[in-house]
């Protein structure tokens, strides 16, 4: 095999208390797609800055190959030294780079490269240190949670864009589908060490539990070997001969391994508050809808029953946000009615933890400012035990919230929420920032939970995972309800969520700028845009989708003898047959027009 591109061996960093670092590695050949995965504070950012060389460890070594380039996406990227995002992005080339991938990478996604970062969104600024990272098409990538911010069709185009590059890839993310999609190995970093394993992040989960059942029943030897000595200390023969000290200096060194032992970090510990079951009808809204400078929810109805799950997607911008405020009673529509049924009690995890006051202490969050118990389940418990529960330590109740990092914030919202008195729960992006197993427990939880449940979210995974059915929003406000969770949701439509179209009224002007001695070129080349490259690459499963549907209809109709038996299903496959047959000549048309437009535009 040949020689790694980058190389971290036995890396050792301390930021006071147990060592956050302690032996990580990290090996990264050509073509690698590795994803670097461990719970939240466990170091996984901490290790990428290393690698980048953007921050020195205590100990080890970091090699890197002779010419070899990288580039580090950080969580928070930086872009306020520079006027606009073209020259933030640009500022990322190396020599010999292409310019003008830059712009292109910039208008794939959502921008034009004239925005000033000052008015940026979280989302928007992640998009374009995305494109400045990118655009040089680096040996090494170093990509620390890439999908935070992003909407659901920025992440697959993110996919897109990460299969066909030929740059090594180092992922965090706590995207279950993004890393499945992409990753080829794993490396786990758990208490400060690291362990990798030959296979992408779908088999990680099963070797991981196998490997901490395996020290289970280690760490299990070691205490009854332990056992076993101090018995023999004291009833066996006396330990002070001189033949016995070894046997007593490794009786010593077990010791010292169980209390050095850090053992496997704790687990989130999830209890709910029920109230009193609501009312069968939960919510209903007939004929809702809400125009801000554009119309975002046009005439909506939904009955929503108690026990429901329903998940809510579309691109950013869509208004999803704004269509929970209308049926959480939050907002009112401009023209409809919203009813809330009776009996129903809602707790609400807002998307940006504004409800969290970023001037109290964790003990004074979840207690309300007023003494040291909570009440969960009903039951009075110490605020510090509760703490505990979600990770938290006896020595954080008097920390700020405004210090705590994102993670600790979505599980003090957490915390809070669920030791509140509910039926309804609305959860508006509650994956962000969580780490894998938080995710786990709350899929959990909401999967036992009696209540009813609407959640806003662009992770795939979780949404397959949760709900029972998926609002999808179309052109023109107008929004639709799909069966299932969200793979249910493409199968039936045919696709996944697009990116807003952006009318003209309210879309900026598109840049033209190239090189001083350019200037004299013609206009710049038409592209496909991302709607119409998504449609290319989604038409033909969709079509051959189609076609399987059309063949199990023409089947079912070569039974002779299905109209005696049974007309009413004859009539209703029928009309099924048709619609099938009109929608794949549709789509069929569809993608031969793009494909035509698509070579016209390459040749």
């Amino acid at each position: 095999m040949a020689a790694p591109l980058l190389t971290l061996r036995d890396i050792r960093l301390t930021f006071g208390g147990p060592p956050l670092l302690d032996g990580a590695e990290l090996a990264v050949h050509e073509g690698d797609r590795i994803c670097l995965v461990g719970r939240n504070g466990s170091g996984k950012s901490t290790l990428l800055k290393v690698a980048a060389d953007l921050l020195a460890s205590d100990g080890g070594e970091r090699v890197v190959q002779g010419g070899v380039t990288i580039r580090y996406l950080p969580q928070e990227p930086d872009l306020s030294a520079f006027a606009t995002t073209l020259a933030y992005v640009e500022a990322g080339l190396g020599p010999g780079d292409d310019t003008h991938r830059c712009l292109r990478l910039l208008e794939d996604l959502g921008l034009t490269g004239e925005e000033n970062p000052k008015t940026l969104s979280g989302g928007e600024i992640r998009r374009a240190a995305l494109a400045r990272v990118l655009a040089p098409e680096p040996d090494v990538l170093l990509l620390d949670e890439p999908t935070n911010h992003l909407d659901l069709p920025a992440i697959e185009w993110l996919e897109a864009e990460l299969k066909s590059m030929r740059s090594a890839q180092v992922l965090i993310s706590h995207d279950r589908r993004f890393l499945q999609n992409l990753s080829r190995i794993t490396v786990w970093l758990d208490r400060g060490r690291t362990r990798r394993v030959d296979r992408g992040f779908g088999g990680f989960e099963a070797w991981r539990d196998e490997l901490l059942e395996l020290e289970e029943k280690e760490r299990h030897k070691l205490e009854r070997k332990i056992a076993m000595e101090m018995d023999w200390l004291r009833y066996g023969v006396t330990a002070r001969r001189k033949r016995n000290q070894r046997r007593l200096g490794e009786l010593g060194a077990l010791r010292e391994k169980r209390r050095t032992d850090r053992g496997a970090q704790g687990t989130v510990r999830m209890t709910l508050t029920e109230a009193e079951q609501s009312g069968k009808l939960v919510i209903e809204a007939v004929g809702v809808s809400k125009a801000w400078d554009r119309p975002i929810v046009t005439d909506f109805s939904a009955r929503i029953a108690r026990g429901d799950r329903i998940g809510v997607v579309g691109a950013n911008g869509t208004g999803k946000s704004t269509l929970l405020g209308l049926l959480t009673g939050q907002l009112a529509p401009d023209s409809g009615r919203v009813s809330i049924g009776a009996g129903v009690e809602m707790v609400t995890l807002d998307q940006k933890r504004e409800a969290l006051d970023p001037e109290r202490t964790l003990r004074e969050t979840l207690t309300g400012g007023s003494g040291d118990a909570v009440e969960v389940g009903g039951e009075m418990r110490h605020v510090i035990g509760y703490m505990k529960d979600f990770l938290f330590s006896a020595d954080q109740a008097g920390t700020p919230v405004a210090v705590l990092s994102g993670g600790e914030r979505g599980r003090l919202m957490l915390a809070r929420a669920l030791a509140r008195s509910s039926n309804l729960m609305v959860l508006d992006e509650p994956t962000n920032d969580l780490d894998l197993e938080t995710l786990d427990l709350l899929e959990e939880m909401l999967g036992d939970y009696p209540g009813t449940v609407i959640v806003v979210s662009h992770d795939r995974d979780f949404l397959d995972r949760v709900v029972t059915s998926v609002v999808m929003s179309e052109p023109g406000g107008r929004w639709v309800e799909y069966a299932g969770g969200y793979s249910d949701m493409v199968s039936q439509r045919g696709a996944g969520v697009a990116a807003r179209v952006v009318e003209k009224a309210d879309a900026p002007a598109r840049i033209a700028k190239a090189p001083a001695e350019a200037s004299t070129e013609p206009a710049k080349k038409r592209r496909l845009s991302f709607k119409e490259k998504h449609a290319l690459e989604t038409l033909p499963a969709r079509i051959e989708a189609l076609q399987k549907d059309l063949a199990r209809h023409h089947a079912a109709l070569a039974d002779s003898g299905l109209y005696a038996r049974d007309p009413a299903r004859f009539a209703a496959v029928s009309k099924a047959c048709d619609e099938t047959a009109t929608a794949l000549a549709t789509a069929e048309d569809e993608w031969l027009a793009l494909e035509m437009l698509r070579e016209e535009l390459e040749d």
